[in-house]
């Protein structure tokens, strides 16, 4: 058999996998971005993927409170059918279920480039570089430090919400895009919010719910605004560019 100078065998090319569902609207944001990024000009030059998307999943937010059982069993139920289907990186889409991730690679072994972690080594980066950012993030991944502690190791403050701000504008405006009642009230008050931590020093906004940058855009801040699911979609190319035989 005799191949194209620009074919390969299947075998040979690595597949993403997307665990998601958490929720749906995020994980096919997340899969039009990690498209979009792909340098390709044909079908052929784009990623394999493999998409598992379980909105069965437990509320991440709410198991960390204790009040929701542990999605552990339905993340690794997901990470391993990702592998059975070929997977050999995988990708969450979903900023709160990283507090979950060691015990996902301990139970299956495959490799989760884990969103946060590359979120914290952007802003380190950056030059000049950034004393602050502000967060915002399921009241779960900020109870859970899951930015706190990655940025702080990196040299990079994190201020966050009030609790009123949190529930009302954060919270709130995160259930309304799940529920796909999202409206301009709720937008309003995450811009607010945007502003309060901008004046209590932020240099720039994580939208460190995959839902908010369905809500809010850089064209809304004066700070730039980073969206943890376009840095994790750059991340996993990254991770399984391959050349050509």
């Amino acid at each position: 058999m005799t191949c194209s100078p620009n074919s390969r065998e299947p075998s040979e090319d690595p597949v993403i996998g997307i665990l998601g569902g958490m929720g749906p609207a995020a994980t096919a944001d997340f899969f039009s971005k990690l498209t979009s990024s792909t340098r390709a000009s044909r079908d052929q030059e784009h990623r394999r993927v493999v998409i598992w998307s379980d909105p069965t999943v437990p509320d991440r937010s709410d198991a960390l409170a204790g009040l929701a059982p542990d999605p552990t069993p339905w993340l690794v139920r997901g990470a391993n059918a990702l592998k059975a289907a070929g997977a050999t990186v995988v990708a969450i889409p979903c900023n709160t279920a990283h507090a979950f991730v060691p015990r996902i690679t301990e139970a299956t072994g495959i490799e989760v480039v884990h969103m946060i972690d590359e979120v914290a080594k952007l802003v380190a980066g950056w030059r000049p570089a950034m004393s602050t950012v502000g967060l915002l993030a399921t009241t779960g991944t900020v109870r859970a430090r899951l930015y706190q502690t990655w940025m702080d190791a990196r040299g990079t403050r994190v201020v966050v919400p009030g609790v009123e701000d949190q529930d009302e504008a954060v919270m709130r405006s995160v259930r309304a895009i799940k529920a796909g009642t999202f409206g301009a009230s709720h937008r309003e008050r995450l811009l607010r919010c945007c502003a309060d931590l901008i004046e209590h020093g932020a240099q720039a906004i994580i939208a460190g719910c995959t839902e908010i940058p369905l809500a809010i855009g850089q064209r809304d801040l004066d700070v730039p605004l980073i969206d943890p699911a376009q840095v994790l979609a750059e991340a996993v190319l990254k991770r399984t560019e391959t050349t050509p035989g």
